[in-house]
């Protein structure tokens, strides 16, 4: 065994969990699902069946990733944020063929106790805040906040907020590396 599962999970049959990935207390990772390397989920955390996690994607405490989640790699998974899989769940009514997909792109940020509406895709180092409430797809390197979400503004990959001058050029003050705004899309120099 190539990862490090604390003795308390339970990690079902058919399951491909990459190296060095580590599994802490209580967590829950069902049949059919792919963990890639170097992944850290805390503690209280389910994966349910053919969920697909890449590289470094990081859960914290208290996350359930349902059917029809993808996360690309470096995905941070805030504490006790939230993923559905239907529009419009009812406990009366099998919906089970009706799972929509969600895809967090690499680098994307979810804030703690934020909530991700099922069907859409959240961008490329986008930053979901604290709380919000997602019900659209986020762009990438967009800064989304509230209930419902809307954007504020621009992050770079380092997660800090970009001022573009009025040329449309920012740089990230921790990496210092250039980005350009244009025609509403942000690309890294």
């Amino acid at each position: 065994m190539e990862y490090f599962a604390h003795e308390t999970a339970v990690i079902d049959a058919d399951c491909s969990i990459g190296k060095g990935t580590k599994i802490w207390h209580f967590s829950h990772i069902m049949s059919n699902c792919i963990i890639g390397e170097n992944c850290n989920l805390g503690q209280n955390v389910v994966i349910s069946p053919e969920v697909v996690l890449g590289n470094n994607v990081k859960v914290q405490n208290n996350v359930s990733i349902y059917t029809g989640v993808f996360c690309e790699d470096d995905v941070f998974l805030g504490p006790s944020m939230v993923f559905t899989n239907v529009i419009n769940p009812r406990s009366a009514v099998n919906r089970k063929n009706e799972y929509q997909k969600t895809t967090v792109k690499k680098g994307a940020t979810i804030g703690a106790n934020a909530t991700i509406v099922c069907g859409n895709v959240i961008g490329e180092f986008a930053f979901i805040g604290a709380g919000a409430v997602v019900t659209k797809e986020v762009l990438p390197y967009a800064l989304v906040v509230g209930n419902p979400s809307k954007q504020i503004g621009w992050v770079s990959e380092f997660g800090h907020k970009l001022e573009f001058d009025t040329d449309g050029f920012a740089t990230c003050r921790e990496s210092n590396e250039k980005y350009q705004l244009k025609n509403n899309q942000v690309f890294k120099l």
